[in-house]
């Protein structure tokens, strides 16, 4: 699945990709072929865990890190699977918003 609402932002005249690998349990963010972030989380039967968002330093303050939850987000609804935001940015992100109620555990 790759996340196409947001995902794809010209940095630079680098394009930035975000993909949800759900093999792999991440959202990950792409420079030309070159990761520079993920969204990691930790999968139980229907409820996902979100254990950490990073993004390198170089790439930060662009808003990559949360095209990368809210990818999680978009693929745990796509699968009605709930969401734990462990990671204090995701955390942040989400607690007390409502356009992400349906999908917090």
């Amino acid at each position: 699945m790759q996340y196409t609402e947001k995902g794809i932002e010209n940095v630079s005249k680098e394009q930035i990709i975000i993909v949800f690998e759900e093999d792999r349990n991440r959202s990950v963010a792409y420079c030309n072929g070159e990761q520079v972030g993920a969204c990691e989380i930790g999968i139980s039967e229907n409820v996902w865990t979100i254990t950490h968002t990073g993004v390198r330093s170089e790439y930060g303050g662009r808003g990559i890190a949360k095209k990368l939850v809210l990818c999680v987000i978009e693929a745990a609804r796509a699968k009605k699977a709930k969401l734990v935001p462990l990671c204090s940015y995701a955390d942040k992100l989400m607690t007390g918003k409502e356009e992400f109620r349906d999908v917090l555990y």
